[in-house]
Parts: structure tokens; C-alpha cells; sequence
């Protein structure tokens, strides 16, 4: 019964010789394709052109492609959605009854017009109450001036008596007592102009807190009508038939879809390569395509995500782009010299940096860096690569820095 475990710990023990002392033979035989050994009779084998490039006898088999730099258009791909143009919520400024007929949502609304009326009440009767106190101090105001010039009369009469008693007793013709009275007559009318010049300013006041009532009243008039700030269309229905508003109550919401704006977020590292009016492109969800320029930057970044806002202005005559769709966003930047390899190529060193594994001209292998630049559906554009290069494109994750290769060439795809 313990026959079989021998045989198997055996087997598995020829196997690991045979890869671990016999490696080169082993190889040497997959790589004849398994076929036995001739006798020295036998007449001599031509060697393969494949076997006269060996560089060393344990070069390692690798698939690589020639490639050489193209210079292709650099481009910042984001994440990101629509966004309406403009979007407003138009609320009640004052109290009152809705008394017209409601609009549905969807309905198309222009600059200025009326979304929703409400009941006058009093308003109207305030409004004449104004006008009336309005002109009632209109009409005070000819009186108060007339007051006024018949002050400045007597003033001046006042003031040429006394002149003239003045000069009387100097001459010793008048009495004491009547230059004090023509004295006393002068500040009489003196405060008779200054009463008359005060009944004139109150007049004028009067007449100003009239008017501040009547803009007032006509200011409240005013908003009973809710109008549209500009054109669009209606997100929801205006309020209904009847309804009760408050100052502050929703009357309805418009949003402004043409043009519409994609809103994505750069991060930190690529904003140095987007630039105000960039073109830009954006594919949503539903494979429509978009074209537009950056109308916005940010200057101040997200302090949870450290990315700055981006604004793309798109033209919508149609409507037919919606507000929050997804977008995927492509902003035109700097052309670059970059290489197109699949992506299977790209391996990490033992640093943890993403590049790829070449295969120099002694048929070593040399690792070096690269930058992503961007996906293709062929595969994706590489930066930081010699002109030519050739790449490895299997076999890389076997092999290391000098490690002797021998490459098998494919024709790129």
C-alpha cells in the first residue's frame, strides 16, 4: 500500500534534478523540440539562423518589438459630468394667494416672463393712501414758501427801522425806548424767518417720506408678479392654483442648458498642462461626443481632494445634452514624443517604478521608466523611451537588469 507514495516522491525527486542540476540539458532538448540524439554516423545538422545570434549559452527566449517615437497629441483625461449653464430656484419675495394658472415643468420660459401672480390684497389701496399724502404735502409747499418771503419782508422792513432809530438817537431825535423796540422788532422777525425756513424743510420732508411711501407701495405691487431672470426651462412646476406663498416659498425652478458646461477636477500634477481656452473634448455615456474650450481654472484647489476645478463651455442649441450626465473629458495639451505598446508590457522593478524592459545591443536587458500618457484601443502612449527601442513584450517579469536575452522580433501591431 506504500508503493505508490514512493514512486511518487521519486518522480517528483528526478523532476526537481532535472530542473534544478540538469537545467541546460533540459532546455537544450525542449528548445530541439524533443527529438533524439543521431549517431555519429549520421550526417551533420545546418544550424538554424536563430541559433548562430545566441549571445551565451543560458540566454533566456524573449518576444520583443521593435518601436519607434511618434509624435501625437498629449492630452489630460478627467472624469467628470455636466452642468447646467445657469440654474435658479425664483422664490416669493412677499405674501400672498397664487391667483394664475401654473406652468409644468419642462416648458420652455423667456427673459422677464411672469411664472407666478399673486393676489393684490390692499396693496392697491395703500398705494393710493401714498399717493395721497404724497400730494397733500405737494400742495403745502407754496404756502410754506409764501410764509417764507413774507418772513424775509418784514425781516428786512424790521432791519431798516432800526437803522433808521439808530441813527435818530445819535443825533439825540430818539428815544431809548424806541430803538429797543425796533431792536426788539428785528429778532422778531429774524425767528419769523427761521420758523418760516423750518416750516418749509418739514414741508420738503414730508413730501420726501410720501414718495419713499408710494415707491414702497408700488415696490410691493411689483412683486406679486414672479418673472423668469432669463430664459430656459421650467425644472418644476410652478406653484399651483390657490396655494398660500410665503416670503421665501419656491415659485419655480429654471436652469439654462445652452450652453451647458462639463465640470471635471485636475489633479495637482497635470494642472500646469491645461490652459485657459484649451480645446477639449468629452464622450458621455450614451457615446455622444462633445467638443468645447476651457472657459474656467480654478486657482485654488479642493482641500479634501488637493484637484482644481475645470469648466468647459459645449453649445447646446438642441437640448439634447442634459444636466449630470457622465462624461469622460479630454483637454488638448502639448504634443509629445511617445512610443504606442501594449499593455502588457509594462512590469515594476524591485523600487515598486512602472516602465518596461528593453533589450540592448549586446542583447542585455536594460529597465527604464516611463509615463503614461494616455489609453488607445490599441494599446497605450508611452514617454520617457530612446527614440528606438526595442521592448520586451513577453518574458519580461522572467528577466532582469544584464540579463543575456534572446529576442524573437514581431512586427508591431
Amino acid at each position: 500500500m506504500r508503493l505508490i507514495p514512493v514512486l511518487s516522491a521519486i518522480l517528483v525527486t528526478a523532476f526537481l534534478f532535472m530542473i534544478v542540476v540538469e537545467r541546460d540539458r533540459l532546455v537544450a532538448f525542449a528548445s530541439s523540440g524533443g527529438a533524439p540524439e543521431t549517431s555519429s554516423e549520421a550526417p551533420e545538422t545546418v544550424a538554424t539562423p536563430v541559433e548562430t545570434v545566441a549571445v551565451a549559452e543560458n540566454a533566456v527566449r524573449v518576444v520583443a518589438v521593435h518601436s519607434s517615437a511618434r509624435m501625437v497629441d498629449s492630452a489630460v483625461v478627467l472624469r467628470g459630468q455636466t452642468q447646467a449653464h445657469r440654474q435658479v430656484e425664483v422664490r416669493a419675495e412677499t405674501i400672498g394667494r397664487m391667483i394664475s394658472t401654473p406652468l409644468r415643468r419642462g416648458a420652455h420660459v423667456s427673459e422677464g416672463q411672469e411664472l407666478c401672480r399673486l393676489e393684490p390684497g390692499t396693496r392697491e389701496a395703500l398705494l393710493a393712501e401714498a399717493k395721497a399724502r404724497l400730494a397733500e404735502a405737494m400742495a403745502q409747499v407754496p404756502s410754506s414758501q409764501a410764509y417764507e418771503i413774507e418772513a424775509n419782508a418784514r425781516l428786512e422792513e424790521a432791519l431798516i427801522n432800526d437803522n433808521a432809530a439808530r441813527k435818530l438817537s445819535e443825533g439825540g431825535f430818539a428815544s431809548t425806548t424806541r430803538l429797543a423796540t425796533t431792536a426788539a422788532n428785528v429778532k422778531a422777525a429774524e425767528a419769523a424767518v427761521q420758523s418760516a425756513k423750518s416750516g418749509l424743510e418739514s414741508t420738503l420732508a414730508g413730501i420726501e417720506s410720501a414718495e419713499a411711501l408710494v415707491a414702497a407701495a408700488e415696490r410691493e405691487i411689483e412683486r406679486l408678479s414672479i418673472k423668469a431672470p432669463f430664459s430656459g426651462l421650467l425644472e418644476s412646476d410652478t406653484a399651483e392654483l390657490g396655494s398660500l406663498l410665503q416670503s421665501g416659498n419656491l415659485c419655480a425652478t429654471v436652469i439654462q442648458l445652452d450652453p451647458i458646461k462639463v465640470v471635471g477636477y485636475v489633479p495637482e500634477t497635470e494642472i500646469n498642462r491645461v490652459d485657459l481656452g484649451a480645446m477639449a473634448g468629452a464622450r458621455l455615456t450614451t457615446g455622444q461626443e462633445l467638443t468645447g474650450q476651457v472657459a474656467f481654472l480654478s486657482r485654488s484647489a479642493d482641500p479634501l481632494t488637493r484637484t482644481f476645478r475645470v469648466e468647459i463651455d459645449v453649445p447646446n442649441p438642441k437640448l439634447t445634452i442634459r444636466d449630470g450626465q457622465t462624461a469622460e473629458i479630454i483637454i488638448a495639451s502639448d504634443g509629445a514624443s511617445a512610443h504606442l505598446i501594449p499593455q502588457s508590457a509594462l512590469t515594476l522593478n524591485d523600487e515598486g517604478t512602472l516602465g518596461v524592459r528593453l533589450v540592448d545591443q549586446d542583447n542585455l536587458v536594460r529597465f527604464m521608466a516611463i509615463e503614461l500618457l494616455r489609453d488607445a484601443p490599441e494599446g497605450i502612449w508611452v514617454e520617457g523611451l530612446p527614440e528606438n527601442a526595442d521592448i520586451i513584450i513577453i518574458g519580461q517579469e522572467y528577466v532582469e537588469d544584464g540579463v543575456p536575452v534572446l529576442p524573437v522580433f514581431e512586427e508591431p501591431a
